[in-house]
């Protein structure tokens, strides 16, 4: 009897033992269950203010259609404008609306404002241009409205050009004419001066050829503007051609001037452009007019005759400012007879030039 109460003890006390590790277990359980409740619900707090108005705002956007549209078009043909919003913007942008551009960019009940609606209700009515391609507003507006569409268009290069290797014209201006002024060249902004400029003259005429010759030779439309695309949103590589067309209206303009002063039958601008206090003879118009392109200033009238005369182009302007008179449509040209590609621009103003389209 001893023995057994002995054993009865020693069992008892020993399943004694293991309830309080049973316990501590259970205890374990329920601690790590209530924390996980506790975080779960903490973040349904944090986080459900935050869900109620994104799903508002989604739906809010799906009713309301008409700011949802106006956002839509504003990111599609706006955010080339702005470099912040892209990492590379766009310099010349899609081709928008011309009514909705003219609404939205001129609210104004000024007599200027109403003439100038009535100059975009002209053009769209008469000449069938439904859409406008806005160009980046600096002092390259007019070469860059100019360039893109020579090659987004496909226009060959001009004959004179195909005659001789371009990019050896600023070494042949400088060793076989003499020109050593041309080192006073200015890049735009960039004040580059000394014989270095022959140097970067001719990489800039080189990318002018190399990129001309290459998207030339895309024979599909849409292959072109892609590849346009992609090029006047590299701006040191569109600053290098507009350089490059700078530089090519100057050499026409030596070579003009040179043939003005033997008495050769030139173009009827020519009289005018060196006919100007600041732009006597190729020199003065280089350092006050072409230097200032891209920097100060941009192309004036009388320059826009030389770009047309260098690219051998026919430009088509539409003045909108100059509606109701003579000056409404001019064509920057006085050579006739001769079959020049035409392009066109618009202008509210003589100084920022936008592209107008017919159709997409």
């Amino acid at each position: 009897m001893g023995q057994s109460g002995s054993k009865m003890e020693s069992h008892t006390k020993g399943n004694n033992d293991k309830f309080p590790s049973a316990l501590t277990d259970k205890s374990g359980f329920q601690s790590v269950r209530q924390t996980v409740y506790w975080l779960s619900g903490f973040l349904w707090q944090t986080l459900e203010g935050r869900l109620i108005l994104g799903v508002g705002f989604v739906l809010g956007l799906f009713f309301i259609r008409k700011p949802y549209v106006y956002i839509g078009r504003f990111l599609k043909h706006y955010k080339g404008c702005f470099p912040g919003m892209t990492k590379k913007s766009l310099s010349v942008t899609p081709a928008m609306d011309l009514l909705e551009y003219c609404e939205l960019e001129w609210k104004g009940l000024t007599p200027h404002a109403d003439q100038i609606k009535k100059a975009y209700g002209e053009i769209y009515r008469v000449h069938n241009i439904r859409y406008i391609c806005r160009v980046r507003g600096d002092n390259y507006c007019a070469l860059r409205a100019t360039l893109f569409q020579v090659l987004s268009n496909g226009i060959p290069f001009p004959s004179w050009m195909k005659e001789q290797d371009i990019t050896k014209l600023p070494e042949k201006l400088f060793y076989s004419q003499g020109c050593n002024w041309i080192q006073q060249y200015s890049f735009g902004p960039e004040k580059y001066t000394g014989p270095k400029a022959f140097y970067k003259l001719r990489k800039c005429v080189d990318m002018l050829k190399f990129q001309w010759g290459d998207i030339y030779g895309l024979k599909d439309k849409k292959a072109r503007e892609k590849a346009c695309n992609l090029l006047f949103m590299d701006e040191a590589s569109e600053y290098k051609m507009y350089e490059a067309v700078k530089f090519l209206m100057l050499y026409l303009a030596i070579e003009m001037f040179e043939g003005m002063r033997h008495g050769q039958d030139v173009p009827n601008f020519c009289a005018v452009l060196f006919s100007r206090d600041t732009s006597l003879d190729p020199f003065s118009f280089m350092l006050n007019h072409l230097n200032t392109i891209g920097d100060s200033g941009g192309l004036e009238q009388i320059e826009m005759f030389l770009l047309g005369y260098t690219l051998e182009l026919q430009i088509q302007t539409f003045r909108l400012y100059k509606y109701g008179t003579e000056e409404f449509e001019v064509s920057f040209t006085d050579v006739c007879g001769r079959d020049w590609h035409k392009i066109t621009l618009l202008t509210e103003d003589d100084r920022h030039y936008n592209i107008p389209v017919t159709h997409q």
